[in-house]
């Protein structure tokens, strides 16, 4: 922040910072989101409010893959990072689609296992946001 005359202006270190955060939060809730589906898959096999339950958790967490995209174009344009995020997010969102089909379609055989997958390819973007070495904006 600097400080002009009693007025405070954001400067564009800051606007990057609250960029990557949101980028880590979205990625955050993305992990979060297929984590709660693997536990609503085990309901589904035990409960008759199973289906409902991992069926909205679909919709979440598809919704989380796409913030996760717009948190990466967030991160890179007015924030100035780099573009790779926007890449394995859009990546990610092909996965989640094709993961939506699936279930739809009632492809366990593929289903579960790319969901284990989506799952792990999730924390490792994770802990790639939160544990990676601190950057400077690229101009």
């Amino acid at each position: 922040m600097t400080t002009t005359t009693g007025t405070t202006t954001t400067t564009g270190t800051d606007a990057a910072r609250r960029a990557a955060a949101f980028l880590r939060i979205s990625v955050a809730l993305q992990t979060l989101t297929i984590f709660l589906q693997a536990v609503s898959a085990g309901v589904l096999l035990s409960s008759s409010h199973g289906e409902l339950l991992h069926g909205i958790g679909a919709r979440v967490m598809y919704g989380a893959s796409m913030l996760y995209v717009l948190a990466a174009v967030l991160a890179w344009r007015p924030g100035g990072g780099p573009a790779r995020p926007i890449g394995y997010a859009s990546g990610f969102l092909v996965l989640a689609s094709v993961q939506v089909v699936l279930g739809i379609a009632r492809v366990p055989s593929v289903h579960v296992p790319l969901g284990v997958l989506m799952f792990g390819l999730s924390v490792l973007a994770l802990a790639h946001h939160t544990m990676g070495a601190p950057r400077e904006v690229r101009r």
